[in-house]
């Protein structure tokens, strides 16, 4: 039990990261992202390609890095023509942008599945309550801590992090104070691309490479972003580890239904409080 338990807590590390860029975005751009998935899995493969022939640590710097260019263009190509348009036009345009990324990496890496070994330093296991469990799921736990501590701490004691703060808020009144908020939406979007391909890369060890796999983790963040409110970073963390103990037990003891539990439990919460756990009444 303590097994599942942990590989819930690994699960719902690595969803909380990408729900993180989520949150970001949609708490500045007020854009429901449908493309971050596909940003994801373009920093997987990214990743893979700089592995294979520098290692794994530089693979992670690439996919941050090139992810954060993608974002960046994102924002100042897409998101920022798409302020006080319909949610509709919104939701169309960065589903159309998730199947163009799809296409360039079935153009560019083809469409079988890859896989990526662990660094040998993480490629161990330690014992847990007397059973193996593998080292590099303990760092994916760490890595997904350092990531969005290090976002709290930027939004919490930084300057450009209190004015993205504000300007996620009202928009109007952090320009009116002086918050050049042109330039936030690039950094903002950017840095939310570059949590999406760090992600990635970093659970290409634990998950295969297929070009399915943004939309298949997309689904999922969203469920946990909607769980806990779309603008709440503390209500997506709580609902990303009660996700990840729901997919990790679910798999084991009901296997049947395991695939319908998310959705399940987002309908529950949605009945007894449709703004979600920490999420705001509009």
């Amino acid at each position: 039990m303590i097994i599942n338990a942990l590989n819930g807590l690994v699960y719902g590390s690595l969803l909380f990261v990408l729900a993180s860029g989520l949150v970001l975005v949609y708490g500045l751009r007020q854009v429901v992202n449908f493309a971050h998935g596909a940003l994801y899995m373009l920093g997987a493969y990214v990743g893979y390609s700089v592995t294979m022939h520098a290692g794994f640590l530089p693979g992670v710097i690439a996919a941050g890095a090139a992810l954060a260019v993608v974002g960046v263009l994102l924002d100042v190509v897409v998101f920022r023509k798409l302020a006080d348009r319909d949610p509709l036009v919104t939701v169309l345009v960065t589903f159309g942008v998730m199947l163009i990324i799809e296409d360039v990496v079935r153009t560019v890496w083809g469409t079988q599945n890859y896989a990526i070994d662990p660094p040998a330093a993480l490629s161990g296991v330690v014992e847990i309550a007397g059973a193996p469990f593998p080292v590099y799921r303990l760092f994916i736990v760490a890595a997904s801590a350092v990531m969005v501590g290090g976002l709290v701490v930027w939004l919490r004691y930084t300057r450009s992090g209190l004015w993205v703060r504000a300007a996620s808020h009202s928009p109007t009144v952090a320009a009116m104070c002086g918050v050049r908020t042109n330039l936030l939406g690039p950094l903002v979007v950017g840095l939310g691309a570059a949590f999406a391909g760090v992600a990635g890369i970093v659970a290409a060890p634990f998950l295969s490479l297929n070009p399915t796999m943004g939309a298949e983790i997309l689904v999922l963040s969203f469920v946990v972003t909607v769980i806990g409110g779309l603008s709440s970073f503390g209500g997506a963390f709580i609902s990303a580890m009660i996700l990840g103990q729901v997919q990790a037990f679910g798999i084991v003891y009901v296997p049947e239904m395991a695939a319908l539990l998310p959705f399940l439990l987002m309908a529950l919460v949605l009945v007894a409080r449709p703004q979600g756990l920490l999420g705001k009444k509009e």
